[in-house]
C-alpha cells in the first residue's frame, strides 16, 4: 500500500526543530512535530523580544533568537499566522544562519505529484491532491483540502478547514480565513486570487480576487 504522506519522513535531518512564534499556532507546530517524532527531534520556542519570553511552555523551553547557535543539526519554521509578520520574521531567522524546516503531519494525505517550499507546514487532516505546488513559508492549517493543478504563492496562510477546488491560484502573502471554499478554474484560466488578499472566514470565492482586497460572503464579494 503507498503511504498517505510520501513527504513525511522519519527521519527529518536534523534534531533540534525551531518554532518561531510560542502563540497557538505554536503549540500546534509542536505538536505536530511530537506526533511526527516523539523525542528524537528536540523542540524549542524562538521569539524575538525580550518581552515574549516566558517560563517553558508544555515543557518546551523559550529562547530569544540572539541566543540560538545556528548548526547543521537545527531547522526552523515561523508559525505566525499573519504572512507580512511570518516573512519578517523567516528573514530574521535566515539572517542568523539559520535554516528553514519543512512539516508536514503523518496523517495529512498528499500524493507524490505535491511539491513544497522549504519553510512551509502542512497540517493533520489536510490532503493534498495531485499536481500541487505549495511555495515557501506557507501554512496548510487543520483540515484543509486542495485540489488539483492548485498554486499557492510564498507565504500563504491557509486556516483551518479552507477548501480550494482544482485550478486555483493563490498568490503570495495572501490569507484565506477559517471554512473558506474556492471554487474551481478551468485549465488555462485558474482563479486567482491576488498577492496580499484576503478572504473573509467562510467565505465562498466564485470569481478571482484583485491583490490587497478584501472579499467576504456568499458569494463573495469586495469589501475594501
Amino acid at each position: 500500500m503507498m503511504p498517505s504522506n510520501p513527504h513525511f519522513r522519519e527521519a527529518p535531518g536534523f534534531r533540534r526543530l525551531l518554532i518561531f512564534g510560542a502563540g497557538g499556532f505554536g503549540r500546534e507546530v509542536a505538536w505536530l512535530a511530537e506526533q511526527a517524532w516523539g523525542d528524537s527531534v528536540e523542540r524549542m520556542f524562538v521569539v524575538d523580544r525580550g518581552e515574549y519570553l516566558s517560563d517553558p511552555i508544555h515543557g518546551i523551553r523559550v529562547e530569544l533568537l540572539g541566543t540560538i547557535q545556528a548548526s547543521a543539526e537545527s531547522a526552523y519554521v515561523v508559525a505566525l499566522g499573519d504572512p507580512a509578520a511570518r516573512r519578517r520574521a523567516a528573514t530574521a531567522c535566515c539572517q542568523a544562519g539559520l535554516a528553514p524546516a519543512t512539516l508536514s503531519h503523518p496523517r495529512a494525505e498528499i500524493s507524490r505529484s505535491v511539491v513544497i517550499g522549504a519553510g512551509s507546514i502542512v497540517c493533520a487532516g489536510c490532503i493534498v491532491t495531485t499536481d500541487v505546488v505549495i511555495g515557501g513559508h506557507v501554512h496548510v492549517n487543520l483540515d484543509c483540502t486542495i485540489g488539483h493543478d492548485v498554486r499557492i504563492g510564498d507565504f500563504v496562510t491557509l486556516s483551518p478547514g479552507v477548501h480550494l477546488s482544482g485550478n486555483v491560484h493563490v498568490e503570495a502573502n495572501a490569507f484565506i480565513g477559517t471554512g473558506a471554499t474556492i471554487i474551481n478554474g478551468r485549465p488555462g484560466s485558474p482563479l486567482v486570487v491576488g498577492e496580499g488578499a484576503v478572504v473573509a472566514a467562510g467565505a465562498c470565492v466564485t470569481r478571482s480576487v484583485d491583490p490587497g482586497t478584501l472579499v467576504a460572503g456568499v458569494p463573495a464579494i469586495r469589501k475594501r
